[in-house]
């Protein structure tokens, strides 16, 4: 089985010749491996089996080599160490930080104090001191969760947002890493189980985050990509990026099916590559604000013993 962090992947060119003729090839393909190594012909059968493909003659495997790659099928996760705990919690937020910039042109957050522990001195006995903070920032800052009020006047706000579709949900990471493109398409996500799950979309980029490389050309859901999970049944989707939407067009067309849909969004995550690909729960649950549509999360994975 995979170790997780040392994840191996099998990358190859392939050619199939059919016994009634004609064939095809592929160039660059990636399997994921539970072992060290693979031979030609079990790797042969695999094509054969993923592609379903009928009256093959002969498999050529070339340019076979085994590189280091996190596994982009589900996979159970691994069992913690001796001495963890039963359940581990993998940390999938940014922290707030006085004066970052999560989105540019937006106000970054002031973090002060209201009462210091010197000034509590005059107000309880001695040797009792508090701290009480102030902090002052747009919703949209660090980790945050969109509501559907967020796109919708008439969408349910943070104060309205059903429990059980933010906090233990089922969930499947669907990792992009590595495309060639900045879009990540409907196709992409096709091949993974999304009904009833929180879908998160691993594209690596939270690598920039607090980089001007963070505001620059980020990935993003095309609009057949939010029709798709809409229509999969996925509960709530989220990102590791700047947005889920192309920034350029103004539509939105994300936010607009997903919000529409009742279906949060999760922008800004990280550490999406410490998760396996499925077997875990997610959760995000912002303040019970009335009449805001957005707040920052502690985002959070929970794997099993």
């Amino acid at each position: 089985m995979s170790d997780g962090a040392m994840d191996r992947r099998v990358q190859f060119d392939f050619e199939v010749d059919f016994t009634n003729g004609g064939g095809i090839q592929g160039q660059g393909f990636r399997l994921d491996l539970d072992a060290a190594e693979i031979d030609d012909r079990t790797l042969a059968e695999h094509i054969v089996q993923d592609l379903r493909l009928l009256m093959v003659g002969e498999v050529r495997i070339l340019n076979k080599q085994i590189i280091i790659e996190r596994h982009k099928r589900a996979s159970s996760p691994t069992a913690p160490p001796a001495g963890e705990p039963a359940q581990r919690f993998i940390d999938l937020s940014h922290a707030v930080i006085d004066g970052m910039i999560t989105y540019q042109g937006l106000p970054a957050p002031l973090i002060c104090d209201f009462m210091s522990r010197e000034a509590s001195q005059r107000h309880y006995a001695e040797g009792t001191t508090f701290h009480i903070g102030k902090i002052e920032m747009v919703a949209n800052t660090g980790t945050y969760l969109d509501s559907p009020f967020h796109r919708f006047e008439d969408g349910q706000d943070l104060s309205e947002l059903d429990l059980r579709k933010l906090a233990e949900l089922d969930a499947v990471v669907v990792r992009v890493t590595g495309a060639a493109g900045r879009a990540v398409d409907r196709l992409a996500i096709a091949a993974v189980e999304v009904r009833g799950k929180a879908v998160l979309v691993q594209t690596g980029w939270d690598r920039h985050w607090g980089t001007e490389q963070y505001f620059d050309g980020h990935p993003f859901l095309t609009a057949a990509a939010a029709e798709y999970l809409r229509d999969s049944g996925a509960v709530l989707v989220g990102i590791d990026a700047l947005n889920i939407d192309d920034i350029a067009d103004l539509r939105r067309p994300v936010h607009t099916a997903l919000l529409r849909a009742g279906i949060p969004i999760v922008e800004h995550l990280c550490h999406l590559d410490r998760l396996p690909i499925s077997g875990f729960t997610f959760t995000a649950v912002p303040v019970k604000v009335k009449g805001m549509g957005t707040f920052p999360v502690r985002a959070y994975g929970t794997l099993p013993g």
